[in-house]
């Protein structure tokens, strides 16, 4: 029997910071034998992997595009080398690989035959959001980005705002960066003054933001999130 190759799962950080101020040992020591690479972007993949390990040999580097442009068919092409028995890295644009990332797709292909996934320890903005809003860690769900449409934005947030209420569950959401400050303007219009909202910009980052208040209290805040990754939370109890 052919001996498998492993997926791993290789966090990066949020931004502009230190790896090994957010990325622990065991992430450096997998770059440092992993050579073959599943990634979002090259330029950003190959700049994370010389900041995690200075030394390795770039011109040994073998990256495969993962994205939303890429085919289907490629998903295959892109295993091959875990097939043959060598280890691959999956590795997100920013955070940790298959959440909220197209990397989920990699790793379900994994599973089907029957390949070992190693998840690494690293920054999840989702959870490390959670963690810092006081609200329910206990139930939440993570609903990716609200529609575009207006009416349907209005919609929407309604009825997470309902659905945090009747179930007692945060609702997160995130949004396209340089539309953030827009949805602050709805939410601020559209929910209920007495509803928790958390706003938490730029995770580990060294202009890391994260509140929690009323919507009532977030009126008398002037924030500007442009262009700052954001995750938004909302909880009326």
């Amino acid at each position: 029997m052919k001996l498998l190759g492993k997926l791993y799962l290789i966090p990066t950080t949020m931004g502009e910071s230190d790896p090994m101020d957010v990325l622990p040992q065991t992430v450096k020591r997998s770059i440092d034998f992993i050579d073959h690479y599943i990634v979002e972007n090259e330029k950003t993949a190959r700049k994370s992997i010389k900041a995690v390990s200075p030394d390795k040999k770039q011109s040994e580097l073998i990256l495969f595009t993962l994205n939303k442009r890429t085919e289907p068919s490629e998903h295959l092409e892109f295993i091959k080398p875990l097939l043959e028995g060598k280890n691959v890295g999956l590795m997100s644009e920013a955070g940790c690989p298959g959440v909220a990332d197209p990397g989920a797709v990699i790793v379900k292909l994994a599973h089907e035959k029957g390949i070992q996934v190693v998840p690494l320890v690293g920054p999840s903005s989702i959870l490390l959001a959670m963690m810092a809003s006081g609200m329910n860690g206990q139930s939440f769900t993570f609903n990716g980005y609200l529609p575009i449409d207006k009416d349907e934005k209005k919609s929407a947030l309604k009825y997470f705002e309902k659905l945090s209420q009747d179930k007692n569950q945060s609702q997160l959401f995130i949004e396209t960066p340089y539309r953030n400050n827009k949805l602050v303007e709805d939410i601020l219009q559209i929910l209920n003054p007495s509803t928790h909202l958390c706003i938490a910009t730029d995770i580990t980052l060294p202009t890391e933001f994260i509140k929690t208040m009323r919507v009532a209290d977030w009126k008398k805040l002037k924030v500007d999130l442009h262009n700052r990754p954001t995750i938004f939370i909302i909880h009326k109890m």
